[in-house]
């Protein structure tokens, strides 16, 4: 029984290595690998800087101990000024980015538009035809005078 090639791993492999899949893995492996430092940054920096004279008088070393007859309101906290951090992260890398975009379209419109000659380059461009004209006609005159 012979193979065919549009088969399913054959297709599996064309689904894999189309472009849009490869920059989806990227992208979810770059996205974990923030949401670690993300949360490193809220647990390690943030809370203890922002909440930590909260902690100090409720005896606690970090924020996600707090809590309220089994409700874990402190954990709560944690993730939301995670999700806040990770907001604004993220406002301002595409705030960044659409400023360099609107740059570089500045940068084109720029290139794109002719650049007219000054009067004095127009005046100098007819001298230099009138005196190129003039050279050719006195080497015309000149050669056919005996």
């Amino acid at each position: 029984m012979a193979r065919s090639n549009s088969g399913f791993w054959a297709d599996f492999q064309k689904f894999i290595m189309q472009g849009n899949v490869i920059d989806l893995a990227v992208a979810v492996i770059i996205g974990a690998a923030f949401g670690k430092i993300v949360d490193s940054l809220v647990k390690d920096i943030l809370t203890p800087a922002i909440l930590q004279p909260v902690l100090q008088q409720l005896n606690l070393q970090n924020l996600e101990e707090l809590s309220y007859y089994g409700i874990k309101y402190g954990l709560f906290l944690s993730n939301v000024i995670s999700f806040l951090v990770i907001a604004l992260s993220i406002f301002v890398i595409i705030r960044a980015f659409e400023k360099a975009q609107r740059k570089i379209s500045r940068q084109e419109a720029i290139a794109e538009v002719p650049i007219e000659p000054t009067e004095a380059e127009k005046l100098m461009e007819s001298q230099g035809r009138l005196t190129a004209s003039i050279e050719r006609l006195t080497q015309a005159v000149s050669s056919k005078t005996p």
